[in-house]
């Protein structure tokens, strides 16, 4: 019977190939709105959802919390945010560290880019409100 490590070689073979996704294979993106207020000390929150590409998503609280030489308010509507691959969808919960340039009057745009350990997060949006500044601090994504 030298058939049978063949065969059982072949076997191993395909459950190898049928391993599951390995690291950083996982794509996820938020949708959300907030609106905050600065003046040197910068606090705004809001919602959202994380989608991935996985079928995986989570409605989320958002909240940014810092400090600077920042003064304004404004808001954020359909604003959107794209992750680093991740393996799970639970890798995005926690506190970014976060540094920002924004300026703004009436129509007001806002570009962020954050970390947390391997895993960043590039933000986008535009709303309404007035602010000008720099600002550093966290941002915190937490499960609805």
């Amino acid at each position: 019977m030298p058939l049978r490590p063949v065969l059982i070689a072949a076997l191993l073979a395909g459950l190898a190939g049928a391993a599951p996704a390995s690291a950083g294979d996982v794509s996820c993106r938020l949708a959300f709105d907030m609106s905050g207020w600065s003046a040197f000390y910068k606090t705004a929150s809001g919602t959202g959802r994380v989608s991935c590409d996985n079928g995986q998503s989570m409605a989320v609280r958002i909240e940014a919390r810092g400090g600077g030489l920042s003064v304004g308010k404004s808001e954020i509507r359909d604003g959107r945010g794209d992750f680093s691959a991740v393996d799970d969808i639970r890798e995005l919960l926690g506190t970014y560290v976060a540094a920002e340039a924004h300026a703004g009057a009436v129509k007001s745009s806002k570009a962020q880019a954050m970390t947390k350990g391997d895993v960043s997060l590039a933000l986008a949006g535009t709303g309404k409100g007035w602010d000008l500044g720099v600002a550093f601090g966290a941002f915190t994504i937490e499960a609805r």
